[in-house]
């Protein structure tokens, strides 16, 4: 019976020891001071700008959070705030904040209380500031049952600022861009045979401006530099033209590609012996021949490869 008593005694004691930290611990947690939130103004209008002022006084080392732009305003919306730093005087810190608001709710009065946030380590606590209020101020006239107001009447035209009309422009471009789409696909081999054509003629342009710039050279220092850049040059712009690989071939190889070509042997054989046994005299006109011969060939394989073109 004594033991069964001394248990009781043991339970009830711890039981009243944490009631007491419980309490001491509440009493902590609970703010001095509720926050304090008033209108700068009584009044107000529909839509118009009104500032709210949301004061806290606490504790220097109470780490507080007022309310942002996500919190519920209602029945204003928020536009925008500003603060002023903590100040803290006789062991008392002041935060205040200041919201600009708007209603277009129609409630004579409208209320306002807006909640600061107190951080205490993990814990947070939520204190509700004391409501304020605003009365609303109607700009028109009341309305007597059964009377229809007078209403003014003005036909004056007011001028308007003339706006870009994207449907039509969209509308435009989207019917600008299918024509373009169909025509390209209707006559899409015609212009690639034309375009492809169009290259041609201005690889060959270039082609023969280039030769006829190193024959030139090669005419006034009877440099072998400049025979063999004009002969690279030929076997180059074949190799493109006939989309082959003749530059890589020998003399004798390209000779028998072009079926043993009388212009294409001649003047090849007077390059090599020139080129390779530097037999060429001041006076020799064979060099010249020779380049004459290649042109030749070389024009005669454009309008070959330009008349082979499918035609659309």
């Amino acid at each position: 019976m004594d033991k069964g008593l001394s248990k009781l005694l043991r339970r009830a004691a711890w039981l009243g020891l944490s009631l007491l930290l419980s309490v001491a611990s509440l009493a902590q947690t609970q703010p001095d001071t509720l926050p304090q939130g008033r209108f700068l103004r009584q009044t107000a209008k529909v839509g118009e700008l009104v500032e709210y002022e949301l004061r806290y006084e606490h504790a220097p080392g109470l780490e507080v959070i007022f309310p942002d732009s996500a919190a519920n305003y209602q029945p204003f919306e928020f536009v925008g705030k500003r603060y002023s730093p903590t100040r803290t005087r006789e062991s008392r810190s002041l935060d205040r904040t200041v919201y600009r608001l708007r209603t277009f709710a129609l409630d004579s009065v409208q209320r306002l209380s807006l909640p600061i946030t107190v951080l205490r380590g993990r814990d947070t606590l939520a204190i509700s500031s004391v409501p304020a209020q605003v009365r609303l101020v109607r700009t028109a006239p009341p309305v007597v049952p059964g009377q229809v107001p007078n209403l003014r009447q003005n036909l004056s035209m007011q001028p308007v600022e003339p706006q870009f009309n994207y449907p039509y422009w969209l509308a435009g471009a989207a019917l600008l861009l299918g024509v373009a789409g169909g025509v390209v696909l209707g006559f899409r081999r015609k212009l690639r045979l034309r375009y492809r054509r169009y290259r041609l003629r201005k690889n060959h342009a270039y082609f023969l401006a280039q030769y006829a710039r190193h024959v030139e050279r090669f005419t006034l220092s009877r440099s072998l530099t400049n025979m063999e850049r004009a002969i690279t040059l030929w076997k180059n712009y074949l190799s493109n033209l006939e989309n082959n690989a003749i530059n890589s071939l020998t003399t004798r190889e390209i000779v028998a590609h072009y079926q043993n070509d009388s212009d294409v042997r001649l003047a090849l054989s007077l390059a090599d012996r020139v080129i390779y046994g530097n037999q060429f005299s001041e006076d020799d006109t064979e060099t010249d021949l020779a380049f004459v011969l290649l042109r030749d060939f070389a024009d005669r394989q454009y309008t070959r490869v330009v008349a082979n073109m499918v035609q659309p």
